[in-house]
């Protein structure tokens, strides 16, 4: 087994990634390295492999075979031996504390305010005072444009501001890489704008993004790269100019046919 040991290691390292979901194979040997401080958007049709391969970045998604390092670091697992075992939650959670997710359905606390759903990881981790993450927490929701909602609850929300409260919680740890799951499948179409604009502010901080999306426009606008999978596996790999204009493969000429 060999983890590249580089000095300056990439942001994403995937090797022999494989899962299946009973006798249904959704990864089939993915071998990826992505590149700190790149946009990277994930395109491909539905049961492709896109959500399932983001959420092993950071171990939502035990891999079968293969492994994930982020920095040069292996993520979930460690080396004993010839093989690698599982680490205890605890680790795997302080891990994922240095990779932002973004979910598609927002996943926040239903019982916590705007504010204290921003506020609750750093705190319950012990990586800021509660002043010190409320502080933060207000400045990032000013850069979301929701200040004034803090102290109201999800429930009070649309969906377009319960995502963008979601991206400012992804952001209360200040990661590096941040990985986002479609984030606007399920919004209603007048409300993708608001949250693709705070996406296309934070592709210009120079963190790491990986995003699954169905947003063509905004992934010829904001991508470095263009990664187009089907059946498991990775079938185009290139600039947004060359996947979207030029496509090699049939597999992503049927499925850009279809949605441009």
């Amino acid at each position: 087994m060999t983890i590249t040991t580089d000095a300056a290691p990439p942001a994403i390292e995937i090797r022999n990634a494989h899962k299946s979901f009973g006798d249904k194979q959704v990864l089939r040997g993915i071998d990826l390295t992505i590149e700190a401080g790149t946009v990277t958007v994930i395109l491909g049709p539905s049961g492709s492999g896109k959500s399932t391969l983001l959420r092993a970045i950071n171990h939502l998604e035990k891999l079968d075979e293969g492994y994930v390092a982020v920095d040069g670091e292996l993520i979930g697992v460690r080396v004993q031996g010839d093989r690698l075992k599982e680490l205890h939650e605890r680790q795997i959670l302080r891990q994922r504390s240095r990779i932002g997710f973004v979910f598609q359905n927002f996943n926040l606390f239903p019982h916590l305010t705007v504010l204290e759903n921003v506020v609750e990881a750093p705190v319950s981790l012990g990586l800021a005072s509660k002043a010190a993450a409320r502080v933060r927490a207000l400045e990032l929701l000013d850069e979301v444009d929701l200040r004034d909602k803090a102290d109201e609850y999800p429930r009070r929300l649309s969906g377009g501001q319960q995502q963008r409260v979601a991206i400012a919680r992804a952001f209360a740890l200040d990661p590096r890489l941040i990985l986002f799951d479609e984030p606007t499948s399920a919004l209603d179409p007048e409300l993708v704008g608001e949250v693709l604009r705070v996406i296309r502010t934070i592709a210009e901080t120079g963190r790491t993004l990986v995003v699954v999306t169905h947003e063509i426009g905004f992934a010829r606008e904001v991508a470095d790269r263009i990664l187009f999978m089907s059946d498991g596996v990775v079938v185009e790999d290139g600039t947004a100019q060359d996947v979207l204009t030029d496509p090699q493969h049939q597999r992503t000429k049927d499925f850009l046919s279809k949605v441009l």
